[in-house]
């Protein structure tokens, strides 16, 4: 059986300190829901992570 390779991760922003769930595969950008700040940039594939990590959820 085969396991997914594409993750849910909670992050923390680096400006407001809000914490959020993200798809560690985005393909869209993604924002802060509070002040706007990036999170992530798709890029092909994986996303690059712009900020703290606090979990990973599985």
């Amino acid at each position: 059986m085969q396991t997914p390779e594409s993750k849910f991760l909670k992050v923390k922003c680096k400006k407001c300190k809000n914490e959020q769930i993200i798809f560690n595969k985005a393909a869209t950008l993604v924002k802060c829901l509070v002040c706007s700040a990036v999170m992530a940039e798709p890029r092909g594939g994986k996303a690059e992570i712009k900020t703290s990590i606090v979990e990973v959820l599985d």
